[in-house]
């Protein structure tokens, strides 16, 4: 079994306020709606791939509120993977500029037009480049805690990835290295389990019961979560965050999620109706505490479905990048690390 943190109650079952539920909703339902029109996208020929998280909004959403935003050691770092769209949007990203990822424009902010659906790179929101290799993240996550360690303060390093990625050799690396005796790292380590990996189930891949059992060999706190239920998810990721923000340890959260498009275009991107939908049973739930109506929800829906359709109209229209900026950024434009030594010599 995994460990559970024993956590005050006054944290645990503390209500959430209406405002911050119909905050999570928006957020939530803006998630949905610009993953289904990066799909149609796909499909119409505006882009080459899509991959990304409808199902996970219930969890990205709340993280991405939780987060302490900002550049720097003293703010929390996030090595995320291609299911984070809903953590972006809750940061205060533009839902325009994944349109234009997807379609590789040059006003693609992210990449320039060199990157395909869902990978992130802000970096005054010390959002570092998701890679596409699976779960390198979690080898790199260290790195980053490691230098918020030294510099002190309560930043922390937040890395997220799925269940099938933790067959990876950088997974085990990560547990490793955050947790060694005297000299643990402040790390969130996130597993969103949606219990595939591509096309092989869950069932049959691991001999543990839950991904997270694996934080007892390492001494790490670990706890599993129903992570398509927003208020759980909230609760527990504040519960985390300061935890590890506190202690200066890791923390290890598995969130059960659910994978609503299947794994990406390349398996059809097809609403997999077996599913639990997060967002219908979120809606239950407010319709029911009389919190929001259905008429709200559908005007909400319907909002952000026109607006993004008009979006994808207009960025199908910007500028493709010019052959010759395929040199930029292929190496840093300027020596960042080199800067920062000079200046702390000189003060």
């Amino acid at each position: 079994m995994a460990q559970v943190v024993s956590v005050p109650r006054r944290v645990s079952d503390e209500a959430l306020s209406p405002e911050l539920l119909v905050q999570m909703y928006d957020l939530m339902v803006k998630a949905r709606v610009l993953e289904e029109r990066l799909i149609r996208m796909q499909k119409q020929g505006d882009g080459y791939f899509w991959i990304g998280g409808p199902g996970e909004e219930a969890f990205s959403v709340p993280l991405g509120l939780l987060v302490h935003k900002g550049q720097g050691p003293e703010f929390d770092y996030l090595h995320l993977h291609y299911r984070g769209g809903g953590t972006m949007l809750a940061l205060g990203a533009d839902p325009v500029d994944a349109l234009r990822q997807m379609k590789n424009t040059a006003t693609d902010p992210y990449s320039g037009g060199r990157n395909f659906a869902s990978h992130y790179s802000v970096r005054k929101w010390n959002v570092v480049p998701v890679s596409s290799p699976i779960e390198v993240q979690y080898a790199m996550a260290p790195g980053t805690a490691m230098a918020q360690k030294r510099a002190g303060g309560k930043g922390i390093t937040i890395v997220t990835g799925g269940d099938a990625g933790t067959a990876e050799g950088e997974f085990a690396s990560c547990l490793i290295w955050s947790s060694r005796k005297g000299h643990e790292l402040p790390v969130l380590i996130v597993v969103t389990n949606n219990q595939y990996g591509i096309s092989t189930p869950y069932d049959g891949q691991h001999g543990e019961k839950r991904v997270s059992d694996r934080g007892a060999a390492f001494g790490i706190r670990s706890l599993t979560i129903d992570g398509n239920d927003p208020e759980t998810s909230y609760r527990a990721i504040r519960s985390a965050m300061d935890y590890v923000r506190t202690e200066r340890k890791p923390f290890f959260l598995e969130a059960m999620v659910s994978r609503l498009y299947g794994h990406s275009s390349s398996s059809g991107a097809n609403f997999v109706s077996e599913e639990a939908d997060c967002i219908a049973q979120f809606e239950a739930k407010l319709e029911d505490r009389k919190i929001l109506t259905r008429a709200r929800m559908s005007e909400l829906r319907t909002k952000y479905t026109e607006e993004l359709l008009e979006a994808s109209k207009r960025v199908r229209e910007e500028p493709q990048p010019e052959p010759e900026d395929v040199w930029k950024h292929v190496f840093a434009e300027e020596n960042m690390v080199g800067k920062a030594a000079r200046k702390d010599g000189a003060s």
